[in-house]
This record gives structure tokens, C-alpha cells and sequence, in this order.
């Protein structure tokens, strides 16, 4: 069995686009693996903090954000999957602005 490690990524899904593209983001939330709901207001996948596994995504300055306790191969896996279909669904490629996407 894999280690289980915290992992964070930002991606180039600013706060200021529109109530549109945010919207679209809320259904993908839903679409994703995992999904088990807005838990005070903060989208969770697999679990809460308190658990061993789980996923959460934030809205920061830095763009959309994403926080994840699990194995590195179903994180490598699970970003990857979002970041493949948030391009689909928004109509620009999506990835880490450290990566050179805007």
C-alpha cells in the first residue's frame, strides 16, 4: 500500500471569471471521484480533514486551490482527471500558473 502524503496545487481558475464559468466548475465539482458535498461551504471529495483521505478545494487569490491527503498515484491521477476535463468544460486549458498557464 502507497504512503499516504498531503498535496496542494493552484490552478488557473481565477475568482474574478464569471458567475458562468463558476457554475461550471460547481457541476464538475459533483462529476469528480470521491464527491461527497459542500461541508461548510468548502467542497470535500472522499473524506473531512479528520480523515485519512479527502480532498478540498478553495478559491484564493492564487486561483482555484486544492488540498489532498492520499497516495501520490490516485492524487497524480484524481488532478489529472480534473485539470482534463475543467479544459472541456471552461473552454481554456487549465493547469498551474507555476506551470505557465494564465
Amino acid at each position: 500500500m502507497e504512503a499516504i502524503h498531503s498535496h496542494n496545487c493552484n490552478l488557473n481558475i481565477w475568482y474574478y471569471l464569471s458567475d458562468e464559468v463558476w457554475n461550471r466548475v460547481a457541476k464538475l465539482y459533483e462529476r469528480m471521484p470521491g464527491w461527497i458535498g459542500y461541508i461548510n461551504g468548502i467542497p470535500h471529495w472522499y473524506g473531512q480533514e479528520e480523515d485519512n483521505v479527502y480532498i478540498q478545494a478553495s478559491v484564493e487569490p492564487s486561483g482555484l486551490s486544492f488540498f489532498a491527503r492520499m497516495n501520490q498515484s490516485d492524487w497524480d491521477s484524481w488532478i489529472a482527471r480534473f485539470k482534463s476535463e475543467a479544459t472541456k468544460e471552461l473552454g481554456f486549458e487549465v493547469g498551474e500558473p507555476e506551470d505557465g498557464f494564465e
